[in-house]
Protein backbone atom coordinates (compact mmCIF):
# COMPACT_ATOMS: atom_id res chain seq x y z
CA UNK A 1 0.00 0.00 0.00
CA UNK A 2 1.14 3.25 -0.55
CA UNK A 3 0.13 6.40 1.24
CA UNK A 4 -0.22 9.89 0.52
CA UNK A 5 -0.82 12.66 2.56
CA UNK A 6 -1.70 16.29 1.00
CA UNK A 7 -0.48 19.35 3.27
CA UNK A 8 -1.47 23.04 2.46
CA UNK A 9 -1.62 25.59 6.12
CA UNK A 10 -5.34 25.35 7.13
CA UNK A 11 -6.54 22.34 5.92
CA UNK A 12 -9.57 23.40 4.36
CA UNK A 13 -9.34 24.56 0.77
CA UNK A 14 -5.83 23.18 -1.50
CA UNK A 15 -5.28 19.89 0.53
CA UNK A 16 -8.56 18.38 0.68
CA UNK A 17 -9.64 19.06 -2.57
CA UNK A 18 -5.79 17.35 -3.84
CA UNK A 19 -7.37 14.68 -1.79
CA UNK A 20 -10.55 14.40 -3.44
CA UNK A 21 -9.07 14.51 -7.00
CA UNK A 22 -6.06 11.85 -5.71
CA UNK A 23 -8.97 9.80 -4.81
CA UNK A 24 -10.80 10.08 -7.53
CA UNK A 25 -8.10 9.41 -9.82
CA UNK A 26 -6.84 6.56 -7.77
CA UNK A 27 -10.67 5.33 -7.88
CA UNK A 28 -11.22 5.52 -11.93
CA UNK A 29 -7.79 3.51 -12.36
CA UNK A 30 -8.73 0.67 -10.23
CA UNK A 31 -6.21 1.42 -7.16
CA UNK A 32 -8.08 2.32 -4.66
CA UNK A 33 -7.19 -0.98 -2.90
CA UNK A 34 -3.27 -0.11 -3.24
CA UNK A 35 -3.64 3.67 -1.53
CA UNK A 36 -4.11 5.15 2.05
CA UNK A 37 -4.79 8.87 1.12
CA UNK A 38 -5.52 11.87 3.34
CA UNK A 39 -5.10 15.43 3.88
CA UNK A 40 -3.72 17.98 7.06
CA UNK A 41 -2.96 21.45 7.39
CA UNK A 42 0.54 22.68 8.80
CA UNK A 43 -1.60 25.23 11.07
CA UNK A 44 -4.46 24.32 13.57
CA UNK A 45 -6.95 26.75 12.41
CA UNK A 46 -9.63 24.87 11.62
CA UNK A 47 -9.09 21.36 13.26
CA UNK A 48 -12.29 19.51 12.66
CA UNK A 49 -14.12 21.35 10.61
CA UNK A 50 -15.09 20.47 6.94
CA UNK A 51 -13.51 21.30 3.70
CA UNK A 52 -14.40 24.85 3.10
CA UNK A 53 -17.64 25.39 1.48
CA UNK A 54 -16.12 27.06 -2.47
CA UNK A 55 -13.64 23.76 -2.09
CA UNK A 56 -16.87 21.54 -1.60
CA UNK A 57 -18.33 23.50 -4.50
CA UNK A 58 -15.70 22.83 -6.63
CA UNK A 59 -15.46 19.10 -6.14
CA UNK A 60 -19.41 18.96 -6.28
CA UNK A 61 -18.91 20.60 -9.86
CA UNK A 62 -16.62 17.87 -10.67
CA UNK A 63 -17.96 14.83 -9.09
CA UNK A 64 -15.77 14.91 -6.01
CA UNK A 65 -16.17 13.96 -2.70
CA UNK A 66 -14.42 16.17 -0.04
CA UNK A 67 -14.02 13.49 2.97
CA UNK A 68 -11.82 14.71 4.71
CA UNK A 69 -11.87 16.73 8.58
CA UNK A 70 -9.14 19.70 9.02
CA UNK A 71 -6.40 18.02 11.45
CA UNK A 72 -3.01 19.33 11.93
CA UNK A 73 0.31 17.51 10.46
CA UNK A 74 2.45 15.92 13.12
CA UNK A 75 5.67 13.90 13.23
CA UNK A 76 3.83 10.93 13.47
CA UNK A 77 2.50 11.53 9.86
CA UNK A 78 6.37 10.63 8.56
CA UNK A 79 5.81 7.29 9.41
CA UNK A 80 2.17 7.05 8.59
CA UNK A 81 3.18 8.36 5.03
CA UNK A 82 5.43 7.29 2.63
CA UNK A 83 4.53 10.65 0.24
CA UNK A 84 4.18 14.21 1.69
CA UNK A 85 3.11 16.65 -0.75
CA UNK A 86 3.15 20.12 0.38
CA UNK A 87 0.85 23.32 -1.34
CA UNK A 88 3.79 25.53 -1.19
CA UNK A 89 7.36 26.43 -0.19
CA UNK A 90 6.14 28.07 3.42
CA UNK A 91 4.26 24.65 4.17
CA UNK A 92 7.51 22.36 2.95
CA UNK A 93 9.29 24.38 5.33
CA UNK A 94 7.10 23.83 8.05
CA UNK A 95 6.77 20.19 7.41
CA UNK A 96 10.40 19.80 6.94
CA UNK A 97 10.72 21.64 10.52
CA UNK A 98 9.09 18.28 11.85
CA UNK A 99 11.51 16.13 10.04
CA UNK A 100 13.34 13.95 12.56
CA UNK A 101 16.24 12.52 9.98
CA UNK A 102 16.69 12.38 6.32
CA UNK A 103 14.61 9.72 5.70
CA UNK A 104 11.60 11.82 6.69
CA UNK A 105 12.86 15.02 4.51
CA UNK A 106 13.72 12.71 1.62
CA UNK A 107 9.54 12.18 1.50
CA UNK A 108 8.27 15.73 1.44
CA UNK A 109 7.94 16.69 -2.33
CA UNK A 110 5.95 20.36 -3.26
CA UNK A 111 2.60 19.74 -5.13
CA UNK A 112 3.64 21.44 -8.25
CA UNK A 113 6.65 19.52 -8.76
CA UNK A 114 4.09 17.17 -10.96
CA UNK A 115 2.92 19.64 -12.87
CA UNK A 116 3.72 19.42 -16.45
CA UNK A 117 3.05 23.20 -17.13
CA UNK A 118 5.83 24.66 -14.62
CA UNK A 119 6.96 24.14 -10.67
CA UNK A 120 6.44 26.96 -7.98
CA UNK A 121 3.54 27.00 -5.30
CA UNK A 122 0.27 26.36 -5.48
CA UNK A 123 -1.71 29.76 -4.45
CA UNK A 124 -4.27 30.20 -1.41
CA UNK A 125 -7.41 30.97 -3.10
CA UNK A 126 -8.96 31.32 0.98
CA UNK A 127 -8.99 35.33 0.27
CA UNK A 128 -9.89 35.46 -3.30
CA UNK A 129 -12.93 34.59 -4.89
CA UNK A 130 -14.31 31.58 -6.23
CA UNK A 131 -12.43 31.82 -9.55
CA UNK A 132 -9.17 31.30 -7.54
CA UNK A 133 -10.92 27.82 -5.87
CA UNK A 134 -11.68 27.08 -10.23
CA UNK A 135 -7.73 27.91 -11.23
CA UNK A 136 -7.09 25.75 -8.04
CA UNK A 137 -8.70 23.03 -9.19
CA UNK A 138 -7.36 22.78 -12.57
CA UNK A 139 -3.75 23.29 -11.17
CA UNK A 140 -4.18 20.29 -8.67
CA UNK A 141 -5.58 17.98 -11.40
CA UNK A 142 -2.66 18.03 -13.57
CA UNK A 143 -0.65 17.78 -11.01
CA UNK A 144 -2.15 15.23 -8.99
CA UNK A 145 -2.33 13.26 -12.69
CA UNK A 146 1.77 14.08 -12.52
CA UNK A 147 2.31 12.36 -9.36
CA UNK A 148 -0.11 9.09 -9.76
CA UNK A 149 1.97 8.71 -12.80
CA UNK A 150 5.50 9.40 -11.06
CA UNK A 151 4.13 6.75 -8.14
CA UNK A 152 2.85 4.28 -11.12
CA UNK A 153 6.12 4.25 -12.47
CA UNK A 154 8.25 4.05 -10.00
CA UNK A 155 9.88 7.51 -10.41
CA UNK A 156 8.94 8.42 -6.97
Amino acid sequence: MTSVIFVCLGNICRSPLAEGIFLNLVEKRGLSPTYNIDSAGTASYHIGKRADPRSIAVGYKHNLHLPSRARQFTASDFDAFDVIIAMDSSNRRNILALARNAEDEAKVHKMRDFDPNGRGDVPDPYYGGDSGFDDVYAMLLRCCEGLLSAIETGNL
